[in-house]
């Protein structure tokens, strides 16, 4: 589930960013429907996926709303992937233990 939600933190911040190229005139305004659509798409997903990840992962309530901010602070995707990558090692290194 890390592996996966990882995957869908990293592409969610990338489109918030495409977003944001959009709204500072770097990416022509001609694809905002396109890139909105597909933000919107995924921001739900990472919610969705946040959600049961909590659960899975058994985080604290703090570490779920922090995650869920992150999802609406540009670069914030950059602290969870930190932070999921820590989790990954964490879970590999109970496994061989």
């Amino acid at each position: 589930m890390l592996k996966i939600f990882r995957g869908i933190s990293l592409i969610e911040g990338l489109s918030f960013l495409l977003i944001l190229c959009v709204t500072l005139n770097i990416i022509s305004r001609d694809f905002v429907q396109v890139l909105g659509m597909g933000h919107g798409v995924l921001f739900m997903i990472y919610i969705v996926f946040a959600f049961l990840t909590w659960h899975k992962e058994k985080w604290s309530f703090l570490t779920f709303i922090l995650i869920l901010l992150a999802s609406l602070i540009p670069f914030a995707f950059i602290a969870v992937e930190v932070f999921v990558q820590k989790e990954l090692k964490n879970s590999h290194k109970s496994e061989v233990a």
